[in-house]
């Protein structure tokens, strides 16, 4: 007997090169059978998706899920969008693991500590040394490894180049919001840590970001982005596609904004990059501060927005609206020759910061007609399963992890996940509870000291790309 069918959907699985009305069996959390008309009595439990779309578990392979950026409630907020496998980019390390038992929501987890000052590093020069004991400890505690955050809080240009090699060579996953201290995050930014990364690999975040028109008009920006990637294979990334940024509005004590970004997106509205400036924004409804909804994140500007920001001493974490159109819908449709997209993945940059709308606008691309169904699939499934090295993951093979996501067409919303077979989400209700953490082998220990699942990765293993 399998353990779960779920009938009638239209199953999309581009690695299969299915699309069209199937029925998908579940047995032991692996696929069991992908076929047409399955015997409902051949499982202990059926359940009917008639007229709805269903893929292999939504991967987000950007968010932010430690409370810093907002509140703990990413898991729960994600896991209601249709996403069943997250990459935290920036932890903290200890505050997301220390979460997954009460807020986890069945869903799993790779983390990336952050490795920038003033919080990991002492400055913005640290020595090889620093970087290695921060890569060791932060691995053999439970991390897929690290993340440079240079657009908020940027290293010296050579140092940044010196954490790729060195993150590399202890074999860590590697990440970087462009940005140094001589260029910022912008499409000069992209330009250096494209140079920088000397040809290794490096997951370089969100590439909208760095096409806003803060250098040159947009289009010039999205071209110039694009051809980068197409003439450096060795860089994996993703694109969000809300037009909100997310961000710190913290001020140092001389007033100023902690935050690199937090500051360009101040000069583009036309103020200051300090305190005066964060509270004109507000009344001026430019920016939003992120809070606590009870149970949920969301936002909030104007006057209440800055009663907020003022009662939490500006240690908000807060949100823009800065991200133009045409670079979203462009970098999302972008190809190379061989078929294979420039962009990777779609992502949110989401979780607590309240834009998890893979469905909800990605699926607009569908509609478009910018997207296929498989592509949009490829995209936010099995690409970003494959830069994380979850080979069982993203595709709907026989044997392949019960992953799966199943959404509503019409209205571009999640009706139902699972994780390994088991229910996360359905109906509008989290069922899912705790979590399981992606880690190398090192962290693996420490991790289930915890009382949680690992899902053991080697970050070293190639990255294939799918070819549409």
């Amino acid at each position: 007997m399998w353990d779960l069918l779920l009938k009638g959907a239209t199953v999309v699985d581009p690695l299969n090169k299915i699309e069209c009305v199937m029925d998908v069996a579940v047995e032991d959390g692996r696929i069991a059978e992908v076929g047409r008309d399955l015997p409902g009595g051949s499982a202990r439990v059926v359940e009917d998706y008639t007229g709805k779309v269903l893929q292999a578990g939504i991967v987000d392979s950007h968010v932010h899920l430690g409370e810093m950026w907002g509140s703990p409630f990413g898991f729960k907020m994600l896991a209601m969008a249709g996403v069943t496998t997250a990459l935290d980019m920036a932890g903290p390390l200890d505050n997301v693991l220390k979460n997954i038992p009460t807020y986890g929501s069945g869903i799993n987890t790779a983390i990336l500590q952050f490795a920038s000052p003033p919080f990991t590093f002492r400055n913005n020069e640290p020595t090889k040394e620093e970087m290695q004991e921060l890569i060791k400890t932060s691995m053999r505690e439970g991390a897929l490894g690290v993340k440079l955050l240079g657009g908020h809080y940027p290293l010296k240009p050579a140092v940044s180049s010196l954490l790729i090699k060195t993150a590399l060579e202890h074999g860590a996953y590697i990440a970087w919001h462009a940005g140094t201290s001589e260029h910022g995050s912008n499409i000069e930014g992209m330009r250096e840590a494209v140079e920088l990364s000397q040809g290794n690999f490096l997951h370089l975040a969100h590439i909208n970001a760095y096409c806003r028109g803060a250098i040159r008009p947009e289009v010039e920006e999205t071209k110039e982005a694009i051809d980068l990637l197409l003439a450096n294979p060795h860089i994996h990334c993703e694109s969000y596609i809300s037009p909100m940024n997310g961000t710190r509005l913290t001020c140092a004590e001389d007033g100023q904004v902690q935050s690199k970004v937090t500051g360009n997106c101040l000069r583009k509205f036309g103020f200051s990059t300090d305190r005066e400036g964060i509270q004109q924004a507000f009344k001026a409804n430019k920016v939003y501060a992120v809070y606590d909804a009870g149970g949920y994140s969301d936002l909030v500007t104007g006057e209440e927005g800055l009663k907020l920001w003022l009662d939490h001493n500006s240690d908000v974490g807060g949100s823009f609206n800065v991200n133009p159109p045409l670079p979203r819908v462009w970098l999302a449709q972008a190809k190379r020759d061989d078929g294979s997209f420039v962009v990777d993945a779609i992502s949110t940059d989401g979780g607590c910061i309240p834009r998890n709308v893979i469905l909800e606008q990605g699926l607009s691309l569908v509609k478009l007609g910018i997207l296929s169904l498989s592509e949009f699939a490829a995209k936010t499934s099995l690409n970003p399963a494959r830069m994380l090295r979850l080979h069982n993951k993203g595709h709907l093979s026989v044997g392949a992890d019960a992953d799966i996501t199943i959404y509503d067409y019409a209205t571009q919303k999640a009706v139902a996940t699972f994780v390994k077979g088991k229910t996360v989400f359905k109906d509008g209700k989290v069922y899912g509870t705790g979590g399981a953490v992606i880690c190398t082998d090192r962290g693996r220990e420490a991790v289930e000291a915890m009382g949680l699942e690992t899902i053991v990765v080697d970050p070293t293993d190639k990255v294939e790309r799918f070819i549409v």
